[in-house]
């Protein structure tokens, strides 16, 4: 049985990163994993052969390293940023913390929901995001 990656919040360094590579990638879908240090979402993995369209983003998870992940990331490009049936069979297999960013892709336009699809609060903290040579993996 997978042990659960309990969370506090998300790094505001990396909420920005979400929100500018999800308008960056505009008219296509953007889409990652979450990993989380000492309770703080921190990072955000793109696994080599995700898949992206206006419509959908097809993240090949049998890419994944083996390391725990929080949750996953990815953009609609419409403003609707509740999540679809293929999202739920998806947040199914990613852990507990899924973020869902839209238009504008600013911090208003995005929210995050658990494994099921309820809307669960994720607060903006102001941390510093340090990268670390030790611990990447499980």
């Amino acid at each position: 049985m997978k042990r659960k990656i309990g969370v506090e919040g998300i790094a505001r360094d990396t909420l920005y990163f979400i929100l500018e590579a999800s308008r960056s990638t505009l008219p296509v879908e953007f889409a990652g994993l979450l990993r989380a240090e000492k309770g703080v979402i921190t990072e955000v993995i793109m696994l080599p052969g995700t898949e992206s369209s206006s419509k959908s983003a097809l993240v090949r998870l049998y890419m994944l390293p083996n390391m725990r992940i929080a949750g996953s990331v990815h953009s609609h490009p419409s403003s609707n940023i509740r999540p679809s049936q293929a999202d739920l069979i998806f947040f199914s297999k990613t852990g507990d913390y899924h973020i869902i960013a839209g238009p504008p892709f600013d911090e208003k336009s995005w929210r995050c929901y658990d494994r099921r699809g309820f809307p669960r609060d994720l607060p903006i903290l102001d941390v510093d995001v340090e990268e670390e040579d030790e611990g990447w993996f499980d």
